[in-house]
């Protein structure tokens, strides 16, 4: 379970209000600092004084739409992650995301399980000192070291190999296909095999002594997921 989270300042921004209600609840609960907003013009001038760490921007929102509030955010050269909401899962609008800058992105409809392990995800990557050390059952991940501890014990890992770990346990639970793995561990203008995730997946399991295949979990023609035990 993950440390908690005060000092974390997140902003959302999402015309919906039953959207906006329900993330400020469970993002508040988790122990963040929120702020909201429902248009795109409001996002822009909060995130002035209020300086997120991480901003949840739906694409279609009225004033400026996702899309131009991530540019004008990244043109401002702080380190804000951002992580878009879109309703769309089309590879166009993903790609025009990521190009303007965007961290991460999130399809309609999803968890929050989902979007609080892609938020943690963004935190390691971009701010590690906030977090320090996090605990996900038998694992430790400390993002500054680049180490992961299991059942107390250092884990010798390539740095595609952390990374590779890290994101399946911080997704603990969800189905990840290869598709998504390569995205996001190797980035998605990969241009190799989807095997090779095979081959990384095989070889953590030998590290980890997983030989039944319990803790990193094989779903025939979906993917991956971790099953981290209570």
């Amino acid at each position: 379970m993950m440390k908690p989270n005060k000092g974390i300042r997140v902003l959302l921004a999402d015309d919906e209000p039953h959207i906006i209600q329900f993330l400020e609840m469970g993002l508040t609960n988790e122990g963040f600092e929120v702020k909201c907003v429902e248009n795109g013009i409001d996002a822009v001038h909060l995130a002035g004084s209020f300086r997120p760490h991480v901003v949840i921007l739906d694409v279609m929102m009225p004033g400026a739409n996702g899309f131009e509030v991530c540019r004008l955010l990244k043109d401002q050269g702080d380190n804000i992650a951002v992580i878009m909401l879109t309703a769309k899962d089309e590879v166009t609008d993903r790609v025009k995301g990521l190009t303007l800058g965007a961290d991460d992105y999130v399809v309609k409809p999803f968890s929050f399980e989902e979007l609080l392990a892609r938020i943690g995800a963004r935190l390691r990557n971009q701010f590690p000192d906030l977090l320090g050390e996090v605990v996900h059952g038998p694992f430790v991940i400390d993002d500054r070291r680049k180490e992961i501890l299991y059942q107390q014990t250092v884990m010798t890992l390539s740095p595609t190999e952390y990374e590779l770990l890290k994101f399946l346990i911080i997704n603990n639970g969800i189905v990840l296909s290869k598709a998504v793995i390569l995205d996001r561990v190797w980035g998605y203008d990969f241009g190799g095999e989807e095997n090779i995730v095979e081959v990384y997946i095989r070889s953590l399991r030998d590290k980890l002594g997983d030989k039944e295949h319990r803790l990193i979990r094989t779903l025939r023609g979906a993917g991956y997921r971790v099953d981290l035990p209570c």
